[in-house]
C-alpha cells in the first residue's frame, strides 16, 4: 500500500521519503560503529565498497512507519531558460537524486521532455531481476543485470538508429533517455559505457534518476572524457559537489539547500534561470571580447614589428634602426594597449535584449568562430599587409623627393616619425572600425592614445640631444610644418585600413556571421518602420527612451496635421 502511494506521489511531482526504523542493542552497534569508521577512515580504491558493505549490515530488517511527500516546486523561469538554452545548441543532461517517475515529471514541467518525444527507459524494474534479488546470490544479480542494460542500450542505439535513417523523420534527435540509478551503475562500466554515451548523444535529452553524488561526478567526466567538449555543471545542494568538481565550469545556486555548491563551484548565482543571461550575454560577449583582444594583439604587433623588418632589408641589413628607442619601448605602454583593454571590457557586438532573443548567437562560441586558426592567421596577415602598406607607401611618398627648401631629401629620423605616425594612426583606427559599441571611454582610449604620442614626440623632442637623440626637434620644427608628412600620413593610414574594409564589405554580403545577419535584420526592420536610429549597430535604446521618442513624433505628426 505504501509502495502504491509513493508511486502516485511520484507521478505528481512530489519529492517522496520513505522512513523505517529498527532497534539495535548497545553492542551490535559499538561493533558496527566501529567497522563504519573504519570504512571512511580508508584511502584505498575499496573504500566505497567497504562503505556500503557496512552499511547494508545496519539496514535491514527495518519496520516501515511511513512514507512523506512534499511539494518541490520549479523556480521561476526554469521552463524559458532550458527553452533558451536549447536552442542555443547546449546538450543538457539532469542528474537527479528524484525517483523516476518524479523525473520524468519534472521533465515535462521544465520542457526538457516534450510532447511527442519517445522516451527510452533503462531500468532494472523487471520480474526476473527481482526474483534473482529475493534468491539473495549477488553474483546472479549482477551478471543478469549487465546482460539487461546490455540490451537495453543495443535496443535502445537501434530505435534511434531507424529514426536517423528514416528520410521522413526531420528530426532524428526527439528521443529522451531515462535512466535509473541502478542502471546507471551497470552503464558506467568500462565495457559498456561507450555504449551509454553514443545512446545519450544521440538522443535531445537525458534524466538520470536516483543518482548518487559520485555517479553525478561520474557522468560528468564521462561527457568530458568522452565528447571532448567543454562542461557545465550547476547544482545547489552538497550532493553536487563532485559534479560541480568534475566539471569544466561549476555553477552553484546559493538557496536553502546550503554553501556547499556555491564554495565549490566557480560561479555562483542566486537563481537557476540567471544561467540563460549568464551564458547567452556575458557568456557570449565575453568569448568575443577576448577573442577580438587576442586577434588584435597579433595584428598590431605584427603591424608595427614588420615595418621595422622591411627597413632593415630596405637598408640592406646596416643595422640602423628605423625608430628611436624609446619609441619602441613605448608602443605596447602607451600608444596602443588602453584600446585594447576598452575591447576587451566593454563592446558588445550586439544588445542583451538582443542576446537573449536569438540564442543562435551562442554558437559563435560553441563553433568556435572567432578564435579559429583561419581567423587568427587572417589577423596576422592582415597586419603584415598593413606593415607593407605603411612601409613602402611612406617610403616612394616621402624618399623620392626633395624635402626641404634646400633640395635636400627627407633624412631617416623624419621617415621613421612619419612611419611611426602611421603604425599608431592605422593600428588605433582598425580599433575603431572593429568594435562595435562605442562609449565615452573608447573614444578617449583611441583617440587618446593618438594624441598621447604626439604629446610625448613634442616633450620627448624637447630634451637635450643627448639623451632625445633622433627625436631632438624632429616633430615641432620638421614634421609637423610639413604638409607632404601630413598628406602621406591621411594616404597611408586609409590606404592600410582597406583591406579590411574590403573583406568585411565582402564578409558581410557573402558570408556573414550570426551576429551580422542580425545586425543587418534589425537595421531593415528598423528602417521599414521609419524608426532610424542607430542602435542596431551600438546598442538598442532603453524601452522608456523609445517610448518617450515615439510619443514626440506622435505629438510632432498632430502639431503638423493641425497647421
Amino acid at each position: 500500500e505504501t509502495k502504491e502511494h509513493i508511486k502516485r506521489y511520484a507521478e505528481a511531482g512530489l519529492r517522496t521519503l520513505v522512513i523505517a526504523y529498527r532497534e539495535v542493542d548497545e553492542e551490535e552497534y559499538r561493533m558496527w560503529e566501529e567497522e563504519f569508521l573504519n570504512a571512511k577512515t580508508l584511502v584505498t580504491e575499496d573504500r566505497d565498497a567497504l562503505i556500503d558493505a557496512a552499511a547494508d549490515k545496519i539496514e535491514r530488517d527495518l519496520i516501515l512507519l511511513g512514507s512523506t511527500a512534499v511539494e518541490d516546486k520549479l523556480q521561476k523561469g526554469v521552463p524559458d531558460c532550458i527553452e533558451k538554452l536549447s536552442q542555443a545548441g547546449v546538450k543538457i543532461w539532469v542528474l537527479t537524486g528524484d525517483k523516476t517517475e518524479t523525473a520524468i515529471n519534472i521533465g515535462y514541467a521544465c520542457s526538457l521532455l516534450r510532447e511527442g518525444m519517445e522516451k527510452i527507459l533503462i531500468t532494472l524494474d523487471s520480474p526476473d531481476i527481482e526474483t534473482l534479488e529475493k534468491q539473495g546470490d549477488k553474483d546472479a544479480v549482477a551478471k543478469a543485470s549487465f546482460q539487461s542494460i546490455k540490451k537495453q542500450l543495443r535496443e535502445g542505439m537501434s530505435q534511434t538508429a531507424a529514426a536517423t535513417n528514416d528520410e521522413a523523420n526531420e528530426n532524428p534527435e526527439m528521443f529522451g533517455l531515462v535512466i535509473d540509478g541502478k542502471s546507471l551503475t551497470f552503464a558506467l562500466d568500462k565495457k559498456l559505457e561507450k555504449e551509454f554515451l553514443e545512446l545519450a548523444s544521440r538522443c535531445g535529452s537525458v534524466i538520470c534518476c536516483r543518482s548518487s553524488p559520485k555517479q553525478k561526478a561520474l557522468v560528468t567526466r564521462l561527457v568530458k572524457s568522452g565528447t571532448g567538449r567543454t562542461t557545465l555543471a550547476i547544482g545547489d545542494g552538497a550532493n553536487d559537489v563532485g559534479m560541480l568538481q568534475e566539471a569544466d565550469i561549476g555553477v552553484g545556486i546559493s538557496g536553502a539547500e546550503g554553501m556547499q555548491a556555491v564554495m565549490a563551484s566557480d560561479f555562483a548565482i542566486a537563481q537557476f534561470r540567471y544561467l540563460e543571461r549568464l551564458l547567452l550575454v556575458h557568456g557570449h560577449w565575453c568569448y568575443r571580447r577576448i577573442a577580438m583582444m587576442i586577434c588584435y594583439f597579433f595584428y598590431k604587433n605584427l603591424a608595427f614589428g614588420f615595418t621595422l623588418f622591411w627597413y632593415e632589408a630596405y637598408a640592406s641589413f646596416s643595422g640602423k634602426p628605423a625608430y628611436n628607442d624609446w619609441y619602441m619601448s613605448c608602443y605596447n605602454v602607451f600608444f596602443t594597449s588602453l584600446p585594447v583593454i576598452a575591447l576587451g571590457v566593454f563592446d558588445q557586438d550586439v544588445s542583451a535584449r538582443l542576446c537573449l532573443k536569438y540564442p543562435l548567437l551562442y554558437q559563435e562560441g560553441v563553433q568556435n568562430i572567432l578564435f579559429s586558426w583561419e581567423r587568427i592567421l587572417g589577423w596576422m596577415l592582415n597586419g603584415i599587409i598593413s606593415s607593407m602598406i605603411i612601409f613602402f607607401l611612406a617610403i616612394n611618398t616621402l624618399a623620392s623627393q626633395a624635402f626641404r627648401k634646400d633640395g635636400q631629401v627627407v633624412d631617416y629620423s623624419v621617415l621613421g616619425v612619419t612611419m611611426y605616425s602611421s603604425v599608431v594612426w592605422t593600428v588605433n583606427c582598425q580599433m575603431a572600425v572593429s568594435i562595435n559599441y562605442f562609449t565615452w571611454i573608447q573614444h578617449c582610449f583611441i583617440w587618446g592614445s593618438i594624441g598621447v604620442w604626439y604629446l610625448f614626440l613634442v616633450i620627448y623632442g624637447s630634451l637635450p640631444p643627448t639623451f632625445s637623440t633622433t627625436a631632438y626637434q624632429v616633430f615641432v620644427e620638421t614634421s609637423a610644418p610639413s604638409p607632404i608628412c601630413w598628406l602621406t600620413l591621411v594616404l597611408v593610414t586609409f590606404s592600410a585600413l582597406l583591406p579590411y574594409f574590403t573583406y568585411r564589405a565582402f564578409q558581410i554580403k557573402f558570408r556573414p556571421m550570426y551576429h551580422d545577419i542580425i545586425v543587418e535584420q534589425r537595421r531593415t526592420e528598423r528602417f521599414e518602420s521609419g524608426t532610424r536610429t542607430t542602435s542596431a549597430l551600438s546598442g538598442e535604446l532603453p524601452v522608456q527612451v523609445e517610448f518617450t521618442l515615439h510619443h514626440l513624433k506622435a505629438n510632432l505628426s498632430r502639431r503638423d496635421s493641425w497647421n
